[in-house]
């Protein structure tokens, strides 16, 4: 806990509006990605098909409405800075396994670069935190 209080005293000591910007920018994506997933299941369904396994049955069911969901939720409360880490760490399996079904399913390069440059701006923001200009700050400052 008091590694997380240094943390959040370094990052508001050093926030920039642009990083906020971005921030906001990572929420509006997964955002708009856990809409595209919820609209369009099947699209879902054939991205996790390599692990056989895991798409078949109940538990197929649940790991993809885990995904759709996380994205969803997490993307609203990573883009106004509310339990940012939280949301993050719900978003890091989920951006390891896209890294990993392009390696085991057929190769898109585009879809490679987009989860590999999203995986690494979410660890930044799982250290950095939410920031100055975010909801944690503000309610931080309202006790």
């Amino acid at each position: 806990m008091n590694n997380v209080k240094s943390m959040n005293k370094w990052a508001n000591a050093h926030t920039y509006f642009w990083v906020d910007l971005v921030r906001m920018a990572l929420g509006v994506f997964l955002f708009w990605k856990g809409v595209t997933f919820i609209t369009n299941i099947q699209y879902l369904v054939d991205l996790i098909s390599p692990f056989d396994k895991a798409s078949s049955g109940m538990y197929g069911m649940f790991i993809v409405h885990y995904i759709a969901s996380a994205h969803f939720l997490g993307g609203i409360l990573i883009f106004f800075g509310l339990l940012t880490r939280w949301a993050i760490i719900t978003q890091l399996p989920i951006l390891v396994g896209a890294v990993i079904i392009n390696f085991m399913g057929e190769m898109h390069s585009q879809n490679l670069l987009l989860s590999l440059v999203t995986l690494i701006i979410c660890i930044a923001f799982l250290i950095y935190g939410s920031g100055k200009n975010s909801a944690d700050y503000f309610f931080k400052m309202q006790e």
